[in-house]
């Protein structure tokens, strides 16, 4: 019974660390496909990034950090004004870029 409990323990703290925490913000501005690329592209420099979608259509940005790597609400805000858009808001989201990708239909960007 003991090493049971001591299982479901040790396989709880582990799930944490299984589930993805992508940053995703909502930008008003985008109004094209090239808007949509400067902004992956300007996001995919950042060394936390391990993927970037943008969806024009829903006019939405979402980060994932790589691992072990965390992100900063305020610098993935700021990188997005300085392009040029107005960030709406900025929300911690415990899918990966491909999943969000695979529910919305998006397209793949330029780094996975």
């Amino acid at each position: 019974m003991k090493k049971l409990c001591l299982g479901i323990v040790l396989f709880s703290l582990s799930l944490p660390a299984l589930a993805t925490s992508s940053m995703k913000a909502t930008v008003n501005g985008m109004v094209c496909a090239f808007c949509a690329q400067g902004i992956e592209k300007r996001l995919s420099k950042m060394p936390e990034a391990k993927a970037v979608l943008v969806d024009l259509k829903r006019r939405f940005v979402v980060v994932e950090p790589k691992e072990g790597m965390s992100l900063d609400e305020k610098l993935i805000a700021a990188e997005i004004k300085d392009a040029g858009y107005d960030v709406v808001s900025v929300e911690i989201v415990s899918k990966s870029v491909a999943e969000i990708r695979a529910e919305t239909g998006a397209k793949a960007g330029a780094k996975k």
